[in-house]
């Protein structure tokens, strides 16, 4: 693997003091920070009990988020899986990378539409320096558990920088939740498996086995710090779920209710009962008092039918995954750093994925590579994760996908302060809201403010021009 020409801070890592809170006691610790990061698969932004869900019962995460910050309005990187893990390993936008779609689909857009997508980069490019990589050469163990779908076999964890990979393929999804995770049901009939999860026994459920193998992980680690990235697979699709839980939650469903699909909501059930273990995991290992934990989603819930069967709702946000509305980029987000945080607390400040890379390194005491640094698009939360009501020096967050998906047409969209504009790119109409007063984009205000539409939209064309950003093009057999 490549070096890494990082300007690292003095030794292996910088050791960073932290004030801990113990039986009302402050004590400190000189030990380097490890990182949890809990990376869910398609979890909506209002599937969470603290987020307002009205069926899926989430204690254990709720209680993380007593515990730290939660944010009210972070942002996916993109709509849809790839682009936004690739902007968490990078700091980059997808639509700088040229990866704004799922790795199956790179390659091969639709050509039957009115318009055609670009052929986009399958493959994280070695030459991107990610997050893995830079603490790797400052001296954590690196550890990817779970979904990658970043690349080939060329360009698996291993390769970028993480010391283990446990089950990370190119694929986007799993044939089934269950031992032994293989087979050829779902997804046009291709077989598919999860690797590196043998000898387990009928019945086990990946959700599970995801997580003892993240606790084996952090048991092996615990010496040295360690950055463990656990990608699960919950909840995307095959929607599938123990039948006892879906049984408990077929129960619980009653008229008027926004979330009624027992099964997903029992994969809701099981997500949280392991984020349960891992934190008494690193209470047993009595290291959570420098373990920062951040969990958050890929982008916004999967709004459509999965046999014959609506899978959620991001109520009150419109829309949902692939669509560049709120309900498709707006995803939970919760950060505990022990000592740091303030308990409970609530930030309203819009952040986005790309903006994890610069956290981690700032919490981390390095620096990085300076010339990957230059061309990153994210800011450090540490400023907000110290005091939530803080700001950042940023108006404006960007998104491109100029792909089809079952919630949209290709389209780019920038927020700057509370103002949303969509560019919908097959007629380049484009729409305007207010999210303070309409978070929900029933009102678009285009017509009422051209002025400002104008504005806006010169800010996203020179933005789409300043990266490079790949467009659809012309049919011309339409």
């Amino acid at each position: 693997m490549r070096r890494l020409r990082s300007l690292v801070l003095a030794g292996l890592v910088s050791m960073e003091l932290v004030s801990f809170l113990s039986a009302g006691e402050a004590e400190r610790t000189t030990a380097p920070l490890n990182f949890l990061f809990i990376l869910v698969d398609d979890l909506g932004w209002s599937d969470l009990g603290c987020y307002g869900s009205d069926l899926h019962r989430t204690p254990h995460i709720d209680g993380l988020a007593g515990q730290g910050v939660r944010f009210t309005e972070a942002y996916a990187a993109a709509p849809v899986c790839t682009p936004t893990r690739a902007a968490l390993m990078t700091g980059k936008y997808p639509a700088r990378l040229h990866m704004t779609i799922w790795y199956e689909a790179a390659r091969r857009p639709p050509t039957r539409r009115k318009l055609i997508p670009p052929v986009t980069v399958a493959d994280l490019p070695h030459e991107e320096v990610t997050v893995a990589e830079v603490l790797h050469e400052a001296g954590y163990y690196t550890a990817h558990v779970g979904k990658w779908h970043l690349g080939d076999a060329a360009h698996y964890p291993e390769t970028q920088g993480f010391d283990v990979n446990i089950g990370g393929t190119f694929w986007g999804a799993p044939q089934t939740f269950f031992y032994p995770y293989r087979g050829t049901r779902y997804f046009g009939g291709e077989y598919r498996y999860v690797p590196h999860l043998e000898f387990g026994q009928p019945g086990e459920y990946l959700t599970d086995r995801l997580t003892s193998e993240a606790i084996r992980v952090m048991r092996h680690a615990r010496q040295q710090p360690f950055f463990l990235y656990l990608a699960y697979h919950t909840v995307h699709t095959p929607i599938e779920a123990k039948e006892e839980v879906t049984d408990h939650y077929a129960r619980r469903i009653r008229p008027g209710m926004r979330h009624r699909n027992a099964t997903y909501a029992a994969m809701v059930h099981s997500l949280d009962e392991n984020v349960g273990r891992l934190l008494e995991e690193l209470d047993r290992l009595d290291i959570a008092r420098r373990t920062v934990v951040f969990l958050t989603s890929d982008n916004g819930g999967y709004i459509n039918q999965f046999q014959g069967r609506t899978v959620t709702d991001n109520h009150p946000l419109r829309s949902g995954k692939g669509s560049l509305y709120e309900g498709g980029i707006r995803v939970p987000l919760i950060v505990r750093w022990p000592g740091v945080t303030p308990a409970g607390a609530l930030c309203p400040r819009p952040v986005v994925t790309t903006d994890f890379y610069p956290t981690i390194l700032e919490m981390a005491g390095l620096e990085g590579d300076p010339d990957h640094n230059c061309l990153t698009d994210g800011l450090s939360l540490v400023p907000l994760l110290k005091d939530p009501k803080a700001s950042l020096p940023r108006r404006t967050l960007f998104w491109h996908y100029p792909h089809y998906y079952a919630t949209t047409t290709p389209v780019s969209a920038l927020r700057q302060d509370n103002w949303k504009l969509l560019e919908f790119h097959e007629d380049m109409h484009v729409e305007l809201y207010d999210l303070a007063a309409d978070p929900g984009e029933r009102n678009d205000l285009a017509h009422r403010a051209p002025e400002r539409v104008r504005a806006l939209r010169h800010q996203l064309h020179r933005w789409r021009q300043g990266i490079g950003a790949q467009m659809p093009q012309p049919n011309s057999g339409k």
